[in-house]
């Protein structure tokens, strides 16, 4: 196997000189330089990331636990974060915790036995965090991502959820509509549960009684919110809007008035908290809640590295990105 030798000896310079180039640990001449760089490529010298890593005590690895990649806010959110750990030099590694704790807990520790340099954690539903404040009591500084939770846990990005899903319910109660359903999810996950809170908020300053008929809970799956709407949208008290929590519960509710033949918005108003990739391709296009969840990635990102280059400051700290309500014609609003 090709060594760090082999190249000096070729280059005909010394073994640190080799090291400096290939780690950018100090300035090398010009001519220097590309000799030791002409020689790893004649030699095809492959540095050992491990002994690397063992002889600076760190790994240049990101461990990253998210309940879903594949929905599109939690994947905009990991190239968000996959970016700015490749801008610094990092490596991510990515796991999925499924919305279950104990695979959340196997994650965690997996890549902590890999001496991750740090870990950003999206909590899964009714996680205890037991074994994310282990690896932060370890040494390991831990960023927790999307769904927030006790302040005293340190540092945390996220959006607000709930002054967002207020006014997107305001503004429906602005088209003169009263009977508004919610599709709330999971309420046990964080993000929903504000969600939650800021539609209730709006009815109840409206001088509406919130009405726990037209709110629909459960796993928050598409599968099993359009049951629950189907049984909803089929009854006497049929309601004039929903208000979705979420893409995934978007999605249950629309399959069922396709299927009930209601369309939006002539037969039901629409509007989502998050929304699509190609919102653009939708008919009607949907009224949505856009969170920046790149940047909700990039900050977590840069906030660990922070954490990772040294900050001790004892005080974590919680960032809440503002999102953006954009108003389209499956609300009711004027299409142009």
């Amino acid at each position: 196997m090709v060594t760090i030798v082999d190249v000096a000896q070729l280059a005909g310079v010394s073994i640190s000189t080799v090291s400096h180039v290939v780690n950018g640990t100090r300035p090398v001449a010009d001519r220097t330089r590309e000799r030791v760089l002409k020689a790893i490529e004649q030699t095809g010298y492959r540095q050992d990331t491990l002994a690397r890593s063992l002889r600076r005590s760190r790994t240049d690895s990101i461990g990253l636990v998210v309940s879903d990649a594949g929905q599109p806010t939690f994947a905009d959110m990991v190239r968000g974060v996959e970016y700015e750990a490749a801008q610094a030099g990092y490596t991510l590694l990515l796991a999925h915790s499924g919305e279950d704790p104990a695979q959340e807990t196997r994650s965690v520790q997996a890549l902590a036995a890999r001496r991750v340099d740090g870990l950003i954690v999206a909590p899964a539903a009714r996680s205890t965090g037991r074994e994310t404040e282990a690896v932060q009591r370890s040494g390991t500084p831990v960023v927790i991502l999307d769904r927030l939770g006790d302040p005293g846990f340190g540092d945390q990005v996220g959006v607000d959820n709930t002054t967002p899903m207020r006014e997107l319910v305001e503004h429906l109660l602005g088209h003169g509509h009263r009977s508004i359903a919610l599709a709330a999810g999971d309420l046990a996950v964080s993000t929903m549960a504000e969600r939650h809170r800021g539609y209730m908020q709006a009815l109840t300053a409206a001088g509406i009684e919130p009405d726990p008929e037209l709110v629909i809970t459960g796993s928050g799956l598409a599968a099993e919110t359009r049951v629950l709407a189907h049984r909803m949208l089929s009854g006497e008290r049929r309601p004039e809007v929903f208000a979705c929590a979420s893409t995934e519960t978007a999605v249950g509710v629309m399959e069922a008035a396709a299927e009930l033949g209601l369309r939006v918005p002539h037969d039901l108003r629409l509007a989502v908290f998050d929304g699509f990739p190609q919102s653009g391709l939708f008919e009607p296009r949907l009224t949505t809640v856009v969170q920046p969840a790149f940047d909700v990635g990039a900050t977590a990102m840069a906030l660990l590295l922070r954490r990772v280059n040294g900050d001790t400051c004892e005080d974590g700290q919680v960032i809440r990105l503002a999102p953006r309500v954009v108003y389209r014609a499956s609300c009711g609003c004027d299409p142009r």
